[in-house]
Formats: structure tokens, sequence, C-alpha cells
């Protein structure tokens, strides 16, 4: 049940039962970049509640183009200064921060007790490393690949590669010097991945609200 005014307000146009059932959802989160650290933002505002969020990387200046940060927090780990900013917009959030590095020594393990795998690492090798490992764990899995340079924010789409494993990206949008990571690409992507866990745990929209919430004033 909603614990503050931030659930409490959130409960009056998701629905009080919405709400409950979405906070029961524990979410691992593995990178806490501009893909991770987005999606934690709208994971939050969209009222789930129970985080771990794995990184080891600390906030740079060339970060805050994309990234959920601030340059008052450059030099802090990035699991740190998310979990801060986090609790600003829900102040009862139960998150983890871990500031570590996931490997073949820990990736098994790391996220077993989480129901949905947030994968948002940066290179192609650690981003295989994490959906190999939790493909046929039964979590739900949300990847993404192809979200880099600008104009193209149409082309990033949500790929059903199986019951449990989502892909979202343009599939070929790679960042590089040519073709840099910016904030509306990755924004539009961390969106993606947030709605598609959403999506999973409350269905589609019916164009009514069950619970009697006031969607007014969008």
């Amino acid at each position: 049940m909603p614990v503050n005014c931030f659930e409490k307000a959130l409960a009056s146009s998701l629905g009080a039962r919405n709400l409950v059932k979405i906070q029961e959802v524990n979410i691992g989160i593995a990178g806490a970049g501009g893909l991770g650290s987005n999606c934690a933002m709208f994971l939050v505002r969209c009222g789930f509640k129970s985080l771990k969020i794995v990184d080891f990387d600390f906030i740079e200046h060339s970060n805050l183009n994309r990234q959920f940060f601030f340059a008052s927090q450059v030099g802090m780990l990035k699991v740190a200064a998310l979990k801060e900013n986090l609790l600003m917009i829900n102040p009862g959030l139960e998150i983890e921060a871990l500031p570590e590095k996931i490997g073949q020594e820990n990736v098994h393990s790391i996220f077993c007790g989480c129901d949905v795998i947030v994968e948002a690492f940066d290179l192609p090798h650690y981003k295989k490393m994490i959906v190999e490992s939790y493909l046929h764990s039964g979590k739900l899995l949300v990847a993404a690949s192809g979200l880099a340079g600008w104009g193209r924010s149409d082309c990033i789409k949500v790929h059903r590669i199986k019951d449990n494993f989502y892909l979202v990206g343009d599939l070929v949008s790679e960042a590089r010097p040519s073709c840099p990571a910016l904030a509306p690409g990755v924004n539009v992507a961390a969106a993606k991945q947030a709605d598609v866990i959403l999506n999973h745990y409350l269905g589609q929209m019916d164009g009514g609200d069950k619970d009697g919430g006031d969607n007014d004033g969008v």
C-alpha cells in the first residue's frame, strides 16, 4: 500500500491495485550509465520500488549529457549517486546499490533474487554475457542494442525475441565517434525498457482505468 505522498499520488492515477502489484517486483539493473540510470528513473516514477543496481564505475563530466546525474556528483560512484537521486523521487524505495564489476565469476548469482533483469551495458561482450546467463532463467530479461546518434528515434523499437526476452533498439546504431550516444536516443531506449517491464506486469491498457485512477492533466 502507498506509504508516502508520492505513492499516494501515483496510486490515484495508476490505480491502487496496480501499484501494489508492481511494488512486489524485484528488478536488477546491470549498469548505471545512460540506459541503467534513466531506466531506473522511469521505473521508479512508474511505482517500482525494489531495485538492485550494479556498477563499479564513477561519474565523469562526459556522462552528464545522457545519464541521470548532476555536476555536483562528478567523482561519485554511479550506484551511490543514482540511489541518492532515485530516493529524491520516492523516499520509500528499497535500493541495493552494489559497486561491483559483473564478470563470469558472479554473473550467474548476482541477480538470483530478482524477477527482472535490465541489461544496460555499453560493451557488446558484457551485453552478451548478461543475456546468455539469464536467457533461460525464467526471469524477464530486457536488453538494448542500437540507440546512438540523433534523428533516428523512431527506429528504436521493441523486439520480442522470446516470451521472457525483449531487445530494445534499432539493432544497428552502435556508439562511435561519428555516431555518439546522446540523451534523446538513450532516453527513448531506456523508457521503452521500462515500458516493457510495466506492460509485462500490468498488461496492455484497455482504454479504461478499472481502479478508478485520475488520469487527467497529463
